[in-house]
């Protein structure tokens, strides 16, 4: 008999094994994996949200060594300069990080010194195509999208090789500047031969925060994505939902609250508090913290109105503010599963409910 609400149950797998759909062997693997999945989220504290930045200081002690040596190569670029090897050395160094994380990220699966030769990939990669695209007539604009936008399909190429959740935040960051390249103004006569002239290039547009509007619903639609294929957390999909659940909350944070704050004035201390509980609301329900935490310059700065008003605030007004801030996110942290299950109960049945995280149905 099959379990409830669709799942494999023991006569599912008897029957499928009857069935030659799977062996007795693979079977028996399915049920060891459904235990170990079980018994890891039962291990867990109600509270957890995964997070794996290395496991061990043999991680460490690696991704020093690599960090030195790419940067070494990269030091080599600088000291023999010239277009040609700027083109060149960041190209051999991505080239250099995709075959070590053959061996580091597929055989060893170390997650730091995979993180820090992800970052070469895409820093080569990236150094490499802005170099070979300034010769070309682009301009200014189209040569800011263009490295952005084919480095992000790297790294795409990346995690779809070496599956690393990290690489997912990486892609997101290009993506991010890829974007935002649309949407601003550049001087067409201007060199972009050094750092200052290409900073100086840029002339913001009035729509930048509709770009970051624009970026942080994509990273949020895709963390979704991720998340609502892993609703207890345990695996990849998880971890790499989590990457862009920090670059979804800091766009829509920094787009939504801070324009609506950017408008000055008391006017604006409310509506900005409301934008905040609205993000919290989403947050509590998907159980991601990062589009919260993403919000703490805005609810540091109401905190600061709400204490000091229109004036300039003393050292005494500072230390009341980081109290109430310090204990603000001390207090949601620690009751965050009561604050969520009571949230979750109260809201009606919408589709992907049974899809998110897991909650206490009982008062």
């Amino acid at each position: 008999m099959a379990e409830p609400n669709g799942t494999l149950g023991a006569e599912d797998l008897r029957a499928a094994v009857a069935a030659g759909i799977v062996t007795e062997a693979q079977a028996a693997g399915l049920v060891a994996l459904a235990q170990s999945r079980a018994g890891r989220r039962a291990a867990m504290p109600a509270e957890d949200e995964p997070f794996e930045f290395f496991r061990g200081f043999a991680e460490i002690f690696i991704a020093v060594g690599l960090a030195i040596l790419l940067g070494g190569l990269g030091l080599l670029l600088a000291v023999m300069g010239g277009v040609t090897i700027l083109i060149l050395i960041p190209a051999i160094i991505a080239a250099l990080a995709w075959a070590m994380a053959g061996y580091f990220t597929l055989r060893r699966r170390m997650n730091l010194p995979s993180m820090v030769l992800v970052s070469a990939y895409a820093g080569g990669i990236h150094v490499s195509l802005l170099t070979l695209l300034s010769l070309s007539d682009l301009g200014f604009k189209g040569v800011a999208f263009a490295s952005a936008a084919l480095t992000a399909a790297a790294v795409l190429a990346w995690f779809r090789r070496f599956r690393l959740p990290f690489a997912m935040f990486v892609f997101g960051l290009f993506a991010f500047v890829a974007i935002h390249a649309l949407f601003v103004r550049f001087n067409p006569g201007a060199d972009i031969s050094s750092l200052d002239a290409w900073l100086n290039g840029f002339r913001p547009r009035g729509n930048l925060t509709l770009a970051s509007l624009v970026f942080g619903i994509g990273a949020f639609a895709g963390a979704m994505w991720f998340d609502l294929r892993d609703r207890y957390r345990l695996g990849r999909h998880a971890a790499t939902a989590f990457w862009l659940h920090l670059l979804a909350g800091a766009a829509l944070v920094n787009a939504i609250t801070g324009s609506i704050y950017g408008a000055g004035g008391p006017g604006a201390v409310l509506p900005t508090t409301l934008a905040l509980m609205v993000f919290a609301v989403v947050a509590l329900i998907i159980d991601r913290r990062s589009m919260l935490t993403a919000g703490i310059v805005y609810i540091g700065a109401v905190i600061y109105w709400t204490v000091v008003g229109d004036g300039e605030a003393d050292l005494l007004d500072w230390s009341s503010i980081l109290i109430i801030l310090g204990a603000f996110f001390t207090i949601l942290g620690t009751w965050w599963v009561q604050l969520r299950a009571g949230l979750m109960r109260l809201l009606p049945d919408f589709p992907g409910k049974d899809r998110l995280p897991p909650y206490s149905e009982r008062e």
